[in-house]
């Protein structure tokens, strides 16, 4: 570095980055009656920096460089996703369970009490599958269900259990919708829980008896199908696979995985 001055810092042996006037030990070049500094001033005045002749606003607005993408796009094009439809639905699961069926077993011709069927939402499982204008939704609710009852001759009620998956099924109408489509369905609601006794049911002997109970959980949800598409910079759409509704001279078969 070179050797400063004394009285001036920033003179060097290289000589001076500016003026003694331009450093405050004189009349400033920079700073004069019209400068924009000039508190007297109404509007911003150029100022000279340095005795350049060179004129400059001294304002300044930095930005920082423009980040470099690792691999520029080859596209002015976007994929996004289409609502093909959205709609509210209910899905209905239910069973009729014979007396044998918990535990302890009912008597044949008890008088049933009240019924407390508690389900497990967090436990539902659920198979969706997209058909030519369809929305085919099965699934299993696990529920335990807790049965007051009479025996025939007895005056003292009991209680009996039974833990189980009550099935459900739903096929919804959506016009438009197709195979290749995506199902966005939130977590289901129960809407209402029924349970009648004295439903007839055929017997371990083959025999159809009334010794039985018909629960049934009506489940509400939201089901939204969505496409994905391209759009270009004129807001021009086309799907990603043109042909993803073509129909099928074979009906689709399924096999949906086990619970």
């Amino acid at each position: 570095m070179g050797n400063f001055g004394k009285k001036n810092p920033m003179h060097s042996n290289w000589g001076s980055a500016c003026s003694d006037s331009d450093w405050g030990f004189g009349s400033d070049s920079r700073f004069g009656d019209d400068s924009k500094f000039d508190r007297h001033s109404k509007f911003k005045k150029p100022c000279k920096v340095c005795k350049s002749h060179d004129d400059s606003v001294c304002d300044c607005n930095f930005k920082a460089p423009a980040r470099q993408l690792a691999a520029p796009l080859n596209s002015d094009c976007v994929l996004v996703n289409s609502v093909v439809g959205s709609k509210a639905v209910q899905k209905v699961a239910e069973a009729t369970l014979p007396f044998t069926a918990f535990a302890p077993a009912i008597p044949a011709g008890s008088t049933i009490g009240p019924v407390s069927v508690v389900p497990n939402l967090a436990g539902i499982t659920r198979n969706t599958t997209i058909i030519r204008d369809k929305v085919v939704n099965i699934g299993l609710i696990p529920v335990v269900i807790t049965v007051t009852f009479t025996p025939p001759g007895a005056t003292t009620p009991s209680t009996a259990m039974l833990t189980t998956n009550l099935p459900f099924q739903e096929h919804t109408d959506f016009p438009g919708a197709c195979p290749e489509d995506t199902v966005i369905e939130p977590a289901l609601v129960v809407e209402g829980i029924f349970a009648q006794p004295g439903v007839p049911v055929i017997g371990t002997t083959g025999l159809v008896t009334t010794n039985a109970i018909l629960v049934k959980i009506v489940l509400r949800t939201t089901i939204t199908v969505i496409r994905p598409v391209i759009v270009d910079k004129h807001g021009g759409i086309c799907d990603v696979n043109e042909r993803r509704c073509e129909t099928t001279t074979t009906p689709t078969t399924n096999t949906l995985a086990a619970p």
